[in-house]
């Protein structure tokens, strides 16, 4: 199950006025407003982390406020050995690329991605979970939390070009603009901070190769424990089978519930040369089998399952994909 360090989980609850204990109470002037099992080796279960910022969300009508507060708040020293090795980098453009390779060690539930084309970078943060209403806040205070280290990090010369979300806007969004210091745009096709290539080049303050190199070793070794992170294909594949039974999902759908535009969604499929036809294909295929192989329902409700409105339909796709009809794969199925 994806997680994340229950260290924003606590940041979150501190920015909205509230305390986290360490056995999970969120208080709220010393009432328990909320339970979350205790963190495991300092992880907290996403669906907890969301259900948290949904309970915050519904109790603080200001979000920008929210947002301000909680990125004031986040430190780089948050992040354990992490954190050091991101402030004690040379450059910026390193400390984000030390961000970008181990991100993974606090949640799997995002990446950053840092994107050069030109004079212009992306600094993009894109959820690796299903949309919920809870993500749009988490993003605004990731990208916020992020704009303020950055500043941190190199000082008042950072000037950032704009930032975009991928979600409409739910305050005024004159707030966001002043808070971040330049224009910010919602309904966009990206979570992303967008600055001159030159100010990847700035210089950090408490730079320090050999200190960063030697923290980023240990990083390394954790790392190279984890196991490789699923694709974005297969990514898509497990959305893509639950919903089969109610019908074929569009892609702009699958996009909406994992929280990015279908441009952005198209273009994910398209690095790994995939297209969401060849995925969707997949995605009924491999059920198809597994439902044929257990051999506990018909083929005309396999052919529902699978998102097929009539059986005849689906023995030709099934036909086309395996190379046999459904009945003659079932009973092969069997035979072995």
């Amino acid at each position: 199950m994806p997680s994340v360090i229950n260290t924003f989980a606590r940041i979150m609850a501190k920015a909205a006025g509230m305390t986290l204990t360490d056995d999970g109470a969120l208080l709220s002037n010393g009432t328990v407003v909320l339970r979350l099992p205790r963190a495991v080796d300092g992880q907290t279960a996403d669906t907890d982390y969301f259900d948290l910022i949904d309970l915050i969300r519904k109790g603080q009508p200001d979000e920008a406020a929210l947002v301000e507060a909680y990125a004031s708040l986040i430190q780089t020293d948050d992040l354990g050995v992490l954190g050091l090795a991101i402030k004690t980098a040379p450059t910026l453009r390193v400390s984000l690329q030390r961000v970008e390779r181990y991100f993974r060690l606090i949640t799997d539930t995002a990446v950053y991605q840092l994107i050069e084309r030109g004079d212009t970078a992306l600094w993009t943060f894109q959820g690796q979970t299903l949309h919920r209403a809870a993500l749009e806040l988490r993003n605004e205070c990731a990208l916020a939390g992020f704009a303020q280290n950055m500043r941190r990090f190199v000082g008042p010369e950072l000037s950032l070009r704009s930032v975009t979300f991928s979600h409409a806007c739910r305050c005024d969004p004159d707030r966001y603009a002043a808070h971040f210091g330049c224009p910010v745009i919602f309904d966009a096709d990206q979570n992303a901070i967008q600055l001159d290539c030159e100010m990847l080049d700035l210089e950090n303050r408490l730079g320090d190769m050999a200190v960063s190199d030697f923290l980023t070793g240990h990083l390394e070794a954790k790392i190279n424990s984890l196991a490789e992170p699923p694709s974005f294909g297969s990514t898509v594949l497990q959305h893509l089978t639950p919903s089969l039974s109610t019908g074929v999902p569009q892609a702009t759908e699958v996009a909406r519930d994992m929280g990015m535009s279908e441009r952005t969604f198209y273009r994910r499929l398209a690095e790994e040369g995939l297209t969401f036809r060849d995925v969707l294909a997949k995605a009924q295929s491999s059920l198809a089998q597994k439902l044929l192989r257990e051999d506990t329902v018909s083929i005309a409700e396999i052919a529902f399952l699978t998102g097929f409105s009539e059986q005849s339909t689906f023995t030709r796709a099934f036909k086309r994909w395996v190379g046999t009809a459904p009945a003659q794969f079932r009973h092969r199925s069997s035979a072995t």
